[in-house]
């Protein structure tokens, strides 16, 4: 069941509030974005006509990264290469206690999207919480993200736990494996077994997508 507390830092997220008392380099990220561009909530049909606000909100987050020591020439060194989902490229971190995910947010019409998506999983899911390591690109791709995420090893969670989970947090199965919750405007998509791992009766989500929603819309 969620928290008074955490029920309190999602509504201010969906309400487009700047966060404050937390340090971290994605919430650091997401409230800049909201300060400079504002919020609002995802329309899926206007996804390619916010492509212009996405290569904005990319160029700022470039030029944020240049000046503050956050752009990357390079994965810290001993990476290893491990595979390569649908938005991500996912290496082996050097402590081998971590992965290291490179994100295009190919998935989110604005890089505040995803940012939001990124301290919404945070909250909702600590025990894979993500960690801003740096911002890159390369000639095919204005943007990267750099994140990294605890290494859990387990097996793939059973669809039906994974739904009672969900159900029990107020997210109720709308199709296949995606939620909703009505409470706070959010989806919740592609919640199959390969992004929730099991291990010793716990469930360790490791890839979510959210989008804050109009309710009127879903």
């Amino acid at each position: 069941m969620i928290s008074d507390e955490i029920r309190q830092k999602l509504q201010n997220i969906i309400r487009g509030d700047v966060l404050k008392g937390q340090e971290d380099h994605c919430t650091a990220i997401r409230n800049l974005l909201v300060q400079s561009f504002g919020s609002s909530p995802t329309v899926k049909g206007e996804f390619e006509g916010r492509s212009i606000l996405k290569e904005k909100q990319a160029l700022f987050l470039k030029t944020h990264a240049e000046n503050n020591g956050w752009w990357l020439t390079s994965l810290p060194k001993g990476s290893q290469y491990l595979t390569h989902g649908g938005e991500s490229k996912v290496y082996l971190a050097p402590d081998h206690r971590h992965v290291i995910k490179i994100n295009d947010a190919v998935y989110y019409a604005t890089w505040l999207e995803y940012f939001n998506s990124l301290v919404i999983h945070n909250i909702l899911f600590p025990n894979t919480a993500y960690e801003l390591i740096g911002i890159t690109s390369n000639k095919d791709v204005p943007l990267y993200v750099v994140l990294k995420q605890p290494f859990i090893e387990g097996g793939q969670a059973d669809l039906a736990e994974i739904k009672e989970h969900l159900t029990f947090n107020g997210f109720l199965n709308t199709r296949r494996q995606d939620y909703f919750n009505e409470e706070f405007g959010l989806i919740l998509e592609d919640m199959h077994d390969e992004n929730v791992i099991a291990k010793n009766d716990v469930l360790f989500f490791i890839d979510t997508v959210f989008y804050i929603i109009a309710k009127k819309l879903v």
